[in-house]
């Protein structure tokens, strides 16, 4: 069931399993043809001759992850091929699916990196905040808990506008935070604290894009000013 292909010197093909019909684009009367006339169903990847040729070159094995059209992705070895008597007669390379395990390994990435920010998030001194396209907070770490004091738990369950001077509370004011072009400009605004007093924060909002391209969230870094 593993896509095998064997080579000669020459580059031609001398046999090859059926499950490499599915990678490689070979019949069986492909036999004997050189292999650089063969298109493989690969994403990316166009250098299959040159690495077979470069491996009969230099006698070191090649190992390469290869992803096809189907969005499969296959770990690839070429190596010098040995007969029974010891004989280098040409490369056997060899496929092996590997796409549940770039999948796993895509989402450990990703779980690290977001444990990673969650950590800088968590200890950052500044206030960082993340709020919905209503305005809903989302997110609400401890440098805000100690800026405006209102509790983690307290701040999830309030909206943006809470937090925001009553006669400042006008459509421009929020506009700006979600202007696409101006994320990362330091905006100068004045916030409430739970005490009912005010402070004159710096502002460096992002906005927070989705798959299809569209800004879903804002995340906001506030530092008090003076």
């Amino acid at each position: 069931g593993i896509a095998t292909v064997f080579v000669d010197f020459a580059l031609q093909i001398m046999r090859f399993t059926p499950a490499a019909s599915q990678l490689i684009n070979l019949i069986k009367s492909d036999t004997g043809r050189p292999v650089r006339h063969f298109t493989g169903n690969f994403k990316s990847y166009t250098e299959l001759a040159s690495d077979i040729q470069s491996v009969l070159n230099s006698l070191i094995p090649k190992e390469i992850e290869v992803q096809t059209t189907d969005q499969k992705w296959y770990n690839m070895r070429i190596l010098p091929y040995r007969t029974l008597e010891n004989v280098i007669e040409g490369a056997v390379v060899t496929f092996i699916e590997i796409t549940e395990t770039k999948l796993i390994r895509e989402e450990l990435r990703i779980a690290n990196d977001l444990h990673r920010l969650a950590v800088v998030v968590r200890d950052s001194s500044d206030a960082i905040t993340v709020q919905d396209r209503d305005g809903k907070i989302l997110a609400w770490n401890r440098g805000a808990e100690n800026l405006y004091g209102w509790s983690e738990s307290e701040a999830l369950a309030m909206n943006i506008r809470d937090r925001i001077p009553p006669e400042l509370q006008d459509e421009s004011a929020l506009a700006g935070l979600w202007d696409r072009s101006a994320s990362l400009e330091l905006l100068h605004a004045v916030r409430l604290k739970n005490d009912g007093s005010s402070v004159n924060v710096a502002i460096i909002s992002s906005v927070l894009i989705n798959e299809d391209g569209e800004i879903y969230a804002i995340s906001t870094t506030e530092r008090a000013l003076g």
